[in-house]
């Protein structure tokens, strides 16, 4: 049964923070409030962690197009290969902020994800997500939660997420009310950025 903890935006309880750090520090998953919708994630490091992710979304884990979640750019150089200026200023002037910027992996990629030539980066720009990836010291991989109603696509209400995910993962953050919008992916592997999907950051970048 997942633990539910209220956390405010403007002003993220610390000792709180700590409890939900040391959950996914354990294996845990974690469904938790962004800067766009809001988001399922696990340890990046963790092996058993990411191979569950991958079973809550029914795709194979070496096949899953997850985002990995950072605090700001200073970690890039951790997972991607490096990128020129031009591609640096993009992310610079965008980030944090409402976008997915895919970008080339390099060889420092979790075994799993060792067989993939890219990656999606995310520095959301939402105080609780980037103290909780600040606590634990490395990024977390994510994935937005779909409803499987179309029409509502994104779950919005913290109260609705727990009823429909308490029992599959072991902590639900309540950051209040999100949105239902994704972030707009931006691919920045190729010479010119290519806009993969349109989502709530705007296309000037």
């Amino acid at each position: 049964m997942a633990e539910l903890i209220k956390l405010y935006e403007e002003n993220p309880n610390p000792k709180a923070i700590k409890r939900i750090v040391k959950i996914i520090r354990d294996g845990g998953l974690i469904i938790y409030p962004s800067d766009t919708v809001y988001a399922l994630g696990c340890d990046i490091t963790d092996n058993r962690a990411l191979e569950r992710v991958a079973q809550l979304k029914g795709v194979k884990l070496d096949k899953a197009n997850f985002s990995f979640v950072c605090e700001d750019l200073s970690n890039l150089s951790d997972y991607v290969r490096q990128i020129d200026s031009a591609t640096f200023k993009i992310l610079k002037r965008a980030l944090p902020g409402p976008y997915t910027f895919i970008l080339p992996g390099n060889n420092n990629l979790p075994t799993v994800f060792k067989k993939k030539k890219e990656v999606g980066i995310r520095v959301p720009d939402n105080n609780i997500t980037r103290a909780i990836v600040r606590e634990l010291g490395n990024p977390i991989v994510s994935t937005s939660i779909k409803d499987e109603d179309e029409v509502i696509e994104y779950t919005t209400d913290p109260e609705l997420i727990y009823e429909k995910w308490h029992k599959l993962v072991d902590v639900i953050v309540d950051g209040g009310y999100g949105g239902n919008i994704p972030s707009t992916v931006i691919d920045l592997t190729s010479d010119s950025p290519e806009l993969i999907r349109e989502g709530k950051g705007s296309l000037e970048v």
